[in-house]
């Protein structure tokens, strides 16, 4: 039953995580209201975005474009412009509400943090990173936090890789089964230009050759706590700024294709060298550095707070996912 006072708005909704949500959220009573390039409510259309986000208790902000793809200028430029944008219209739209939201999360990433193998990054103690995925991040987020809101908390979800009945998910699993899943080094390639820095104050460019032996680390969190942070941020009144959305155990990559292949019953994985994957990327459209940069994210802002993970380890998290997947196969939802 939907509850008159409880409005939610989800930008950028069509996606895995942003269909979760909005499930979650009608399954809690809120009256979702969307906004998004096929959605009643579009972007460019300035009174529509300030009427739906007027009133509501929670604005998520999901928006942008897959950085599941070839960085080409032209996909370097949209992967920027579609984050600050639209962020830059929300953030009109509530400044200039009456009865702006109470809470607004807008999307960010934990690729903001640099490639680090060393120790674990922290809201507070993490080092932003260079070159093109943390300028992004960077300029996202300083589009969010700008000017004064104070009516409305803001926080930022600097999320790692979410796990769950999602695309990514089923192509790690699918490589595990065809024997591909075995661990993945970083090394030398040809040098490439596609990883500098973007945006108005460009830092240095973001392409390494290290050799990693698979020992790069691989930040997670399943769907379940991406809602389940959320429902306890909405909660705590005291918290805002940025927040890691992070499991609290970080497997490395060896550990993490170990992990697919015990959950998907394949002993063997053949390892791969960059100079097999870059390839591999090419022909698949995307880019090494989702595989080979080294992830390692400290939730330590919700762990401090009391958040209690749902799932705080890795193959557990693996076998609960498989199990779901399975189970949707065998009864598929009814159109």
């Amino acid at each position: 039953m939907t509850h008159p006072d409880r409005v939610a708005v989800i930008a950028g909704a069509s996606g895995f995580m942003g269909s979760a949500l909005r499930e979650a959220l009608v399954d809690e009573g809120y009256e979702v209201r969307s906004i998004g390039r096929s959605e009643a409510v579009r972007w460019g259309e300035a009174d529509a975005i300030l009427d739906a986000v007027t009133g509501a208790e929670l604005l998520i902000n999901l928006a942008g474009k897959s950085v599941n793809c070839r960085y080409s200028d032209a996909n370097r430029n949209e992967i920027l412009r579609s984050r600050v944008d639209t962020t830059r219209e929300l953030h009109e739209a509530v400044s200039a509400s009456e009865n702006p939201p109470k809470v607004w999360f807008n999307a960010s990433t934990a690729t903001i943090y640099r490639d680090a193998m060393d120790r674990p990054q922290s809201e507070e103690s993490g080092d932003i990173g260079w070159g093109f995925s943390c300028d992004v991040a960077r300029n996202w987020e300083k589009e969010f936090f700008s000017g004064t809101l104070p009516r409305t908390r803001r926080i930022a979800l600097r999320t790692s890789i979410c796990l769950g009945d999602g695309p990514a998910t089923a192509l790690f699993f699918r490589l595990a089964r065809v024997g591909l899943g075995g661990w993945q080094s970083g090394g030398w390639w040809f040098r490439h230009n596609r990883y500098r820095g973007i945006g108005p104050d460009p830092s240095r460019d973001g392409f390494h050759s290290e050799h990693t032996g698979g020992r790069q680390k691989f930040s997670w969190i399943h769907i379940d706590d991406v809602i389940g942070a959320i429902r306890f941020l909405r909660d705590r009144g005291d918290m805002s700024g940025p927040i890691n959305l992070a499991a609290p155990a970080t497997p490395d990559n060896r550990s993490l294709m170990g992990a697919l292949r015990r959950t998907v019953g394949m002993p063997i994985g053949l390892p791969a060298w960059r100079w097999m994957i870059e390839p591999a990327m090419w022909a698949l459209r995307t880019e090494s550095e989702l595989v080979l940069k080294s992830r390692w994210v400290e939730p330590r802002r919700l762990v401090d707070a009391g958040y209690e993970f749902r799932h705080p380890e890795l193959e557990p998290a693996l076998r609960d996912i498989r199990s779901r997947m399975r189970a949707k196969r065998r009864h598929p939802s009814p159109r």
